[in-house]
């Protein structure tokens, strides 16, 4: 399809400068398989999954989580390879994805549903990035102010984001030696302090392979099964030539070590001391006062890699579509509202069971979407999209696709019943019924055209 057939603002863009994000398809891609594994690595070193490895103390023992988190991240990969064909293939974001399974107006719905969760975390892990750089400024300088640290950061990580994927390639490449390495250095310090702790509470616990194990699998994954749903918002960066198979190997690679630290990370200390509070953890298991302040900085660093590519975009985007806004006054306003979440609640130690709880809660909603979205694009479409009715307000896809949002509740309905397993047990249910209602259901007979 040429530029001339299609709607005014949706344009082929061939060439993408800083901060310039759209919604158009895009020929311009700017990440190759280096800077793309790169950029989710810096993506998904998350404190979150640091907290849901706590969470599993007296749950599993250390090998049983290495195996969940590993199963976990497989299933991601996968995931996220399927999902984000879209976007690899039209270059076009996730808001435009979703048309053609929930229509112009139902995308809304997969927007809240995304936006939310990444508003949360956002807020979450700002706060302790604030928490790592007020600790810094208290063990050199003697000064301490949670508070101020915490909007300064939040005001840098704004700015930051305006720059768009222009600046998360840059800042991710740079930031991934750093990442890594704080990473092995840190892993290998808690083992150092708290070997016996940790060889009596977790190598020589029982634990168990049984539902609470793959309960486990689903933690896990849930801390990333919201990019499983705007992966396209990502893989349209990524350059035509790599291929399915490598993009698996890519996501698998970047997600699996960073998980697998911070996880086991957080599993090991939480055993050990009883503390779930990343920063204090650390600010007590290193004794060099240089070695503590490089991993606190670490840790305010991972904050932005992953607050810029993960919770900024999703919501940031869905602004775009729903407010005809552009992508930096978009991501202002999503900054500001990470203000909102009152992370300085969640990261309280009684909150970690009430924070596996929202990672199973909104989970029990995402599966449901990611299974209607694979249905549509690979069984109903047979990965042939039209992009002129995709970008088309008054087109077939006008409105709100009512097979989607019933597949989409009766999927939530099976997720909640298994809240242990939610994001599994709703593919199944949301996927079928999708598929026979658009097969059956008068009012979407239009969405089928393609």
């Amino acid at each position: 399809m040429t530029t001339q057939e299609m709607a005014p603002d949706s344009a082929v863009i061939e060439h993408k400068g800083v901060g310039e994000e759209s919604l158009a398809p895009q020929e311009a891609r700017i990440m190759d398989p280096w800077s793309y594994l790169f950029a989710w690595l810096g993506g998904c070193v998350s404190i979150g999954t640091f907290t849901v490895g706590s969470g599993l103390v007296g749950t599993l023992n250390l090998l049983q989580t290495f195996v969940a988190i590993t199963i976990g991240c497989t299933v991601i990969g996968v995931a996220l390879m399927i999902n984000g064909q879209a976007g690899h293939k039209y270059g076009i974001p996730f808001m435009v994805q979703a048309r053609s399974s929930f229509g112009f107006s139902g995308t809304r719905i997969p927007a809240l549903v995304r936006s939310v969760p990444a508003i949360v975390w956002y807020g979450f892990q700002s706060w302790i990035g604030a928490g790592a750089l007020n600790l810094v400024s208290e063990t050199m300088f003697g000064y301490s102010n949670i508070w101020a640290f915490f909007i300064g950061f939040q005001l840098l990580q704004i700015g930051l984001s305006v720059f768009g994927f222009h600046g998360i390639k840059w800042l991710e490449n740079i930031g991934a030696v750093f990442i890594i390495g704080s990473l092995i250095y840190m892993f290998f310090s808690v083992i150092n302090r708290y070997g016996a702790e940790i060889s009596a509470n977790l190598i020589n616990a029982e634990g168990t392979w049984g539902a609470p194990f793959w309960g486990g699998t689903m933690l896990f994954l849930g801390v990333y099964s919201t990019m499983m749903l705007n992966v396209s918002d990502y893989s349209r960066e990524l350059q035509h030539r790599v291929g399915r198979v490598r993009q698996v190997v890519i996501y698998a690679n970047s997600i699996l070590p960073a998980t697998l630290f911070m996880g086991l990370i957080g599993l090991m200390v939480s055993s050990a001391t009883g503390e779930v509070d990343p920063i204090k953890v650390f600010s007590s298991a290193v004794d060099n006062k240089v070695l503590l302040v490089v991993t606190l900085l670490f840790i305010a660093f991972a904050q932005v890699t992953t607050n810029i590519l993960n919770n900024v975009v999703p919501p940031a985007y869905a602004l775009m579509d729903v407010f005809k806004i552009n992508f930096k006054t978009s991501a202002v306003i999503v900054g500001f509202l990470a203000f909102a979440t009152f992370p300085w609640e969640l990261v309280k130690d009684e909150s970690a069971a009430g924070l596996s709880l929202f990672i199973r809660t909104y989970s029990a909603f995402l599966g449901p979407i990611f299974a209607i979205l694979v249905v549509d694009y690979f069984v109903l479409r047979k990965q042939d999209l039209n992009l002129e009715k995709l970008y088309d307000p008054e087109g077939p896809y006008k409105g709100v696709n009512m097979a989607a949002v019933i597949a989409m509740g009766v999927g939530i309905v099976f997720a909640l019943i298994f809240s242990g397993i939610s994001w599994y047990a709703s593919l199944l249910p949301s996927g079928i019924l999708y598929y026979l209602l658009m097969k059956h259901l008068p009012s979407a007979q239009r969405f089928r055209e393609n």
